[in-house]
Formats: C-alpha cells, sequence, structure tokens
C-alpha cells in the first residue's frame, strides 16, 4: 500500500495554493511562499544539510509514494493535489502522480509527458541526456489513478491539463531554478506544444517528438497520400495482402477470436461486437505496422498472403495489430485518450480502397471506443487555435518526426511568426524518430539548440554547433535508441 509521507492538505489550503481563478490556478501563493527552502544544490554538489526529498515534500500539497534506487540518481514516484476545474478550484480535488528523476538543482529540468500514464521505473528523454539534467515526468490526467471519482469528463480537455502542468512546475520552480525544457512523444509532443501554448513564459524550450496536428478533423487526405506512398511499393501490398485475407477469412479467424476471448475473459460491450472488435483491429495492420515497424521488417511479412494458412494471418495481424486491445479490457485503460480524440484532438479516418468491399464498418471513430454512458461533443476551435499560435508564436520550439510514421502526415508547421524554431524529419523513421536519427549536420544543429536552450552549451559548441553532442552517455538502462518505442499493445493512437 501507499504510504504518503506528508498529510493531505484541507480544501482550504488548496485553495489558497492554487488562487481563486482560471488565470492564477498555477501562481504561487504568500503561504506557499512562506515555506522555507535552502539555495544550492541538492544531490551530486550538496551544497546544503537540507536533503532534496525533504525539500520536495515540504510543497504544499506534494506527497511520496516511494523512492527507487537509480545509478547517479535520486529517483522519487510522488502525487501532487490537483483541482478537478482549475477555474473553480473549490470544487474539488484529484491527486496526480509523478516522478522526478533528481540529479542536481544545479543542473537545468526536462518536464516530460506522455500523454497517457507514467511510468514508475526510471528512465530518461532524450532531452534529458542531452543536457545532463533532472526529470520531471508527470501523469496525464483522468489515466488511472491520476482520475477524479467520480469523474466529471467536461473538465478532462487540453487546457486543463497544461494547468496541471503549469501548477506543477510553479511549485517545483522553487527548488529547481535553472532553466526547463517541455518534451514528450506523441500524445506527449502534443502535449508539449498544447502546454506551451497555453503557458508560454513557463518553458525555456520544447521539443515534440513525432506529434500529430490534425487541424481540421474531417479533411484527412494526409494519411491516404501516405499510405500511397509510404516505403516500397512491394511492401504496402504485402500488407494489403494480409487485410484482405483476414477480411475475406473472417468466419475461421473469428472462430479463433471467440476461443481467446472466451479463455481471457473478453468482452465487447464498449464497441459493440466482435466482429467490430475484429474488423477494427485488421484494418488497423498497415498503420500499426509503420507506426512501429522499420522498412526492413517487411522481410518478415508473408509473402503471398492468399497461399498462407489461417494461423500465418491470424499471427501476422496479432503479432502488429494486437486482437487484445479493441475489447473492453484493452480500451478501457485509454478510454481518457478516445475520449479527447473524439472532443478535440481529432483522429484520422483513412479510406484504405483495396478494403472497400470488404469492409462493413470502415475506419471507425473515438465514439466507438469510449463507454456511450460518456456524453462527447467536438470542438472544432480546439486544434485550430493551437496550429495558429505555434505558427505566429513558436519561440525556441523544435518539432521532430519521422519519415515513415503515419502519425507526421499532419505535422506542425511554423510560420512566419516563429522566432529560433525548427521542425525535423528522421529518415525512414517510424514513431519512435528522435534526434540521435536525424542526418549528422542537422542532429548537430538540433542538439546545439537544445543545449542553449537549457543554458548549457559549452563554448566550443557555441563557437561551432557542429561539436555538439550529448552531455550524458548513453545509458541502456534509462535511454532508448532511435527508433525504439514503448509499446504494450499496437493501436491506433499517437
Amino acid at each position: 500500500m501507499r504510504k504518503a509521507l506528508t498529510g493531505v492538505l484541507s480544501l482550504a489550503v488548496l485553495i489558497g495554493t492554487v488562487g481563486a481563478t482560471g488565470a492564477s490556478a498555477g501562481a504561487a501563493t504568500a503561504a506557499e511562499s512562506a515555506v522555507k527552502r535552502s539555495s544550492g544544490a541538492a544531490g551530486g554538489s550538496e551544497a546544503s544539510n537540507e536533503d532534496i526529498k525533504d525539500r520536495i515534500l515540504a510543497i504544499p500539497g506534494m506527497s511520496l509514494i516511494e523512492e527507487k534506487p537509480s545509478a547517479g540518481y535520486r529517483y522519487f514516484v510522488l502525487e501532487y493535489t490537483q483541482p478537478v476545474d482549475h477555474r473553480r478550484p473549490s470544487k474539488g480535488t484529484f491527486q496526480q502522480r509523478l516522478t522526478l528523476l533528481h540529479k542536481d538543482v544545479s543542473r537545468p529540468t526536462v518536464f516530460f509527458t506522455s500523454g497517457y500514464h507514467v511510468s514508475t521505473n526510471p528512465s530518461r528523454s532524450e532531452p534529458t541526456q542531452i543536457i545532463d539534467g533532472n526529470q520531471v515526468s508527470m501523469e496525464y490526467r483522468y489515466f488511472t489513478p491520476s482520475r477524479p471519482a467520480p469523474a466529471d469528463w467536461s473538465k478532462l480537455d487540453i487546457w486543463q491539463a497544461a494547468s496541471d502542468q503549469h501548477r506543477v512546475f510553479t511549485a517545483l520552480k522553487k527548488i529547481y531554478d535553472k532553466k526547463w525544457l517541455a518534451t514528450g512523444g506523441s500524445k506527449g509532443g502534443m502535449t508539449a506544444t498544447y502546454f506551451e501554448r497555453f503557458y508560454p513564459k513557463d518553458m525555456d524550450g520544447v521539443v515534440a517528438y513525432v506529434a500529430p496536428n490534425d487541424v481540421v478533423n474531417n479533411e484527412d487526405s494526409a494519411y491516404d497520400r501516405f499510405f500511397r506512398n509510404v516505403g516500397t511499393e512491394e511492401c504496402r501490398d504485402k500488407l494489403a495482402g494480409v487485410q484482405r485475407e483476414a477480411l475475406i477469412r473472417r468466419a475461421p479467424l473469428q472462430k479463433k477470436y471467440k476461443e481467446q476471448a472466451a479463455a481471457n475473459g473478453w468482452t465487447f460491450n464498449t464497441i459493440g461486437s466482435l466482429d467490430r472488435a475484429y474488423e477494427a483491429t485488421v484494418m488497423d495492420y498497415g498503420w500499426a505496422f509503420w507506426q512501429y515497424s522499420l522498412l526492413a521488417d517487411c522481410a518478415d511479412l508473408p509473402a503471398d498472403a492468399r497461399k498462407a494458412d489461417d494461423d500465418d494471418i491470424w499471427n501476422s495481424v496479432d503479432s502488429i495489430s494486437g486482437f487484445s486491445f479493441y475489447v473492453d479490457q484493452g480500451l478501457e485503460p485509454y478510454t481518457p485518450y478516445y475520449y479527447q480524440a473524439g472532443t478535440q484532438l481529432g483522429s484520422p479516418d483513412i479510406k484504405q480502397p483495396w478494403l472497400r468491399k470488404l469492409s462493413r464498418y470502415g475506419y471507425q471513430p473515438p465514439r466507438n471506443f469510449v463507454p456511450r454512458s460518456i456524453p462527447m461533443t467536438f470542438d472544432r476551435r480546439a486544434m485550430r487555435d493551437v496550429d495558429r499560435w505555434v505558427k505566429r508564436n513558436a519561440r525556441q520550439m523544435m518539432f521532430v518526426n519521422g519519415e515513415n510514421d503515419p502519425w507526421s502526415a499532419e505535422p506542425f508547421r511554423l510560420g512566419r511568426g516563429a522566432k529560433d524554431s525548427y521542425v525535423y524529419t528522421v529518415p525512414g523513421g517510424n514513431h519512435g524518430a528522435k534526434v540521435s536519427g536525424l542526418a549528422a549536420d542537422e542532429k548537430a544543429k538540433a542538439t546545439a539548440a537544445i543545449l542553449r536552450w537549457a543554458g548549457v552549451a559549452p563554448a566550443a559548441v557555441e563557437a561551432d554547433p557542429k561539436k555538439a553532442k550529448p552531455l550524458a552517455r548513453f545509458d541502456a538502462r534509462l535511454d532508448k535508441r532511435n527508433g525504439e518505442i514503448e509499446r504494450d499493445e499496437a493501436m491506433l493512437r499517437p
């Protein structure tokens, strides 16, 4: 059982901490400012007798779940009391999970968000390795256990989530007072971008990886163009062949699906039927392949799907798309994502004409993946606002995309108003594209910018950006290589 080492704030104290309005939701209060904290480093260059854990837990609303060992760091799993509604903080609170990879308060800090759950095992984002800094990671609101009870789903939007992040930053900035960068991949990259849009004075730079930008939700021709040209014709034909056979062979393969569902206790209440779940998985097959795999992996696909036996077709679809995802038990952890996709973020609707006569449902919308008891209304203004803001106001922002990643088909673009900001594409990159996968000149330029934004660029790099390289060595225990992706199940989500 989790053991909180600090008391839970009373509602009155919380209201004082978060402020009375949405505009000041993250501001520090007089009571919070009165908490005594020593200055100087805590960690590798200790300049205070006060332990870093004590300083963190002195923050009102912060409590410790556990501290885990991590070579060269202190690693804390934390909870932080947040208002359900930053515009009306007196209307209830919830506990939001955070982790902190602490190196030294004299180092810059990276604020990482996945846009989903937070991992409670130590890891570093690429910018954290590049700047050799601290890292704060935040679980996105409404992903369990960071979910209010009962859940008012109308309070799950990009502004509320950005305000969560703003409050965490405001609280920790008093301890980690050097430069801060925001980062994240996929929905995490979107989250970092939205944070910058709503709180542009907080961060000193943003590095957003493979972040889709679905400005007009019902216009998805960019995705159709992507799938007509990605990779090689041979590979595209292999993928299409497996999909076709999977739909042609519904009867024998769905028999296997029913057996698996019975054995594992899978149910299909949210999506509506086993048949809908089966087809959704097959329709995801090509997308999931390019999202998670590389062109070289085409060699592992069935060479001639028409001659393949049923097990070969099943195994190929299952290993790439995952038949366990569209069951209730697979969808439930991602309800917050599909809710946001159907209310603000948007979602792709690709045509796949080679399946037109075989498909019964087409590409199914997010509404099909969220329980009907949760109301959803789409806001067409949200993404248009963010897109317009980035084009006009981006400052020290970097977007890194993958050439062969479907989610990069609708990317963020910079306009004339952008300053010291960049868009890069990793050749042949998938949804795990990183700065380390860029061509040499671009990699050095991007690395130099990240070091400069964090205030730790060596003099030699300031003089010649081509000399830029990460300040910390690659550590296989903490870092992922270019192309590596966190993957529990392959699915159509960023």
